[in-house]
């Protein structure tokens, strides 16, 4: 097995990628619902709208990213081109702890648990970056030997 890609087991892979898809699909349902009448001032409920997008954004990123590693796995990316970075886990801004604590208990849930499996990912991405050995390094080594001789 490759070693840039030992980490992330087919198993694993695939219980991430259901609880992404469950996770977007439970978001989806409740920022979909009207919350006009929960909350007490227009910042809230602003703060709620912001909330919302970044929940999005962040499950989308993970999702996108989980399916390149599908991808990658069965070949229909090379790993060559997997080291593109438009193929690494996008960029998704932290949720204002301040605010989120002001939403219903079940907002409060889907933040946190966006977060949780965006951590994750991130934490199994950069794991996999940094066991990539860079194309060039093995070449540097052979003529480091060569020198040695």
């Amino acid at each position: 097995m490759d070693k840039l890609h030992h980490e992330i087991t087919p198993k694993l892979l695939d219980s991430l990628y259901l609880e992404a898809m469950v996770l977007a699909d439970e978001a989806r349902s409740y920022f979909d619902r009207d919350h006009a009448n929960v909350f007490s001032t227009p910042e809230i409920s602003v703060a709620f709208s912001c909330e919302s997008l970044k929940v999005t954004t962040r499950l989308m990123h993970s999702i996108a990213w989980l399916l390149n590693q599908k991808a990658i796995r069965v070949g229909e990316i090379s790993r060559r081109d997997s080291h593109d970075g438009e193929r690494e886990l996008g960029y998704s801004p932290a949720s204002d702890g301040f605010q989120v604590q002001r939403f219903p208990e079940e907002a409060q849930a889907l933040v946190a648990a966006s977060e949780d499996l965006y951590f994750r990912l991130q934490r199994i991405s950069e794991k996999m970056r940094s066991m990539a050995i860079p194309a060039s390094e093995p070449l540097a080594m052979i003529e480091r030997l060569r020198a040695s001789f």
